[in-house]
C-alpha cells in the first residue's frame, strides 16, 4: 500500500481517494475505517482540573478501581470514557493488549516474546506491562510473526 498526501491551500476540504485494481477485504476495511474516523478530543482529569491531552503524549490507558486512567509524559489522569470507546476512536497506533489496557505503539521500546502465552511490553519510560493470553496473538500479528 502506498500513501500520498497533496497539501494545497486551494483545497477546501479533506478528500481521501482509494485507488485499487479490485474491491478486496483490505479496501473495504480501509474505506470503513476512514469513513468512521473522527478525531477524538481527549480530556484528562486530575483532582478538580480538566486538561486537554494530546494523543502523541499518551503512553497507555488502563482500568483500575472501576475508573479509566491515562498515563502521559506529564503524569497520570482519569478519563470519563470507557476503554471500548477509546479503542474505537483512537488512531491505529493504539492497540488493546488486554481487557484492561490499551497501549500506544509509538511509546514502546520493545517486546519480550519469551514468556509462554503472554508478551511483555517494555516502554521507553522504563515501565513494563503484559498482554493477556487472549491478546498475545494480536500483538504477534502486528509484529508480523
Amino acid at each position: 500500500m502506498r500513501v500520498e498526501i497533496d497539501l494545497d491551500s486551494n483545497h477546501t476540504e479533506v478528500l481521501v481517494k482509494i485507488l485499487a485494481n479490485s474491491m478486496s477485504d483490505e479496501v473495504v476495511e480501509l474505506a470503513r475505517k476512514i469513513s468512521e474516523y473522527s478525531p477524538m478530543t481527549l480530556v484528562g482529569f486530575r483532582e478538580e482540573e480538566a486538561t486537554l491531552l494530546e494523543h502523541s503524549k499518551v503512553v497507555r490507558f488502563y482500568t483500575a478501581n472501576q475508573k479509566v486512567y491515562v498515563v502521559t509524559h506529564d503524569g497520570e489522569y482519569t478519563v470519563r470514557v470507557r476503554l471500548y470507546e477509546l479503542e474505537q476512536k483512537l488512531p491505529t497506533n493504539f492497540v488493546r493488549i488486554s481487557n484492561t489496557e490499551i497501549i500506544n505503539l509509538n511509546e514502546v521500546k520493545g517486546f519480550d516474546l519469551n514468556m509462554v502465552g503472554t508478551v511483555c511490553v517494555k516502554f521507553k519510560d522504563g515501565t513494563t506491562v503484559y498482554t493477556s493470553r487472549r491478546y498475545a496473538s494480536k500483538i504477534k500479528q502486528i509484529l508480523g510473526m
